[in-house]
């Protein structure tokens, strides 16, 4: 929506339209810092075992194929590039499914059930459709990631929802 004055076009900013730039706003930060303690798990892991950068090479590899003349950190950086923009839509979906349960608490058990849902399947779709890239990276580890991702993204959150209650 804009207002015309004169010859100039300004663009006119509805409440609402900044309260859903707020919630996207927020959805990706909490999607970057999801991002960031995966990929700070999987660092920690495969510099322990020896072979930095392993996790995101392997899931490079997956995804893109064996890209010629590519090198593992490239192949690492490309798959990092995608985890990000995933997750920074993810956090969205999360931002803008919280501020509905903001305005009905009973959203929110519904919401609950959905992460359920969504990290049992992907786990179980990464068993069935790439199970020899579950098997080189052990899927308790990928699990236990996801995990710390959602927790790390509900206490960044909660910390911006503090009155937000949920409803069975």
């Amino acid at each position: 929506m804009t207002a015309q004055t004169g010859t100039a076009t300004h663009p006119v900013i509805t409440p609402h339209a900044e309260e859903m730039s707020r919630t996207y706003e927020e959805g990706i930060v909490a999607g970057l810092i999801g991002a960031a303690v995966i990929a700070l798990w999987f660092l920690l892991l495969d510099s322990m075992k020896g072979r930095p950068l392993y996790t995101p090479t392997v899931l490079g590899t997956a995804l893109f194929g064996s890209a010629r003349e590519s090198s593992p950190f490239e192949m690492a950086l490309m798959f990092t590039f995608v985890h990000v923009l995933l997750f920074a839509m993810l956090g969205g979906i999360a931002a803008r499914l919280l501020a509905l349960a903001e305005h009905d608490a009973n959203y929110g058990f519904g919401i609950l059930l959905l992460f359920v849902v969504f990290e049992f399947g992907f786990v179980v779709v990464g068993m069935i459709f790439a199970a020899d890239v579950m098997a080189s990276l052990s899927w308790p580890a990928i699990l236990v990631g996801n995990l710390l991702a959602a927790a790390a993204m509900a206490l960044y959150f909660r910390r911006h929802h503090p009155n937000l209650r949920i409803s069975p």
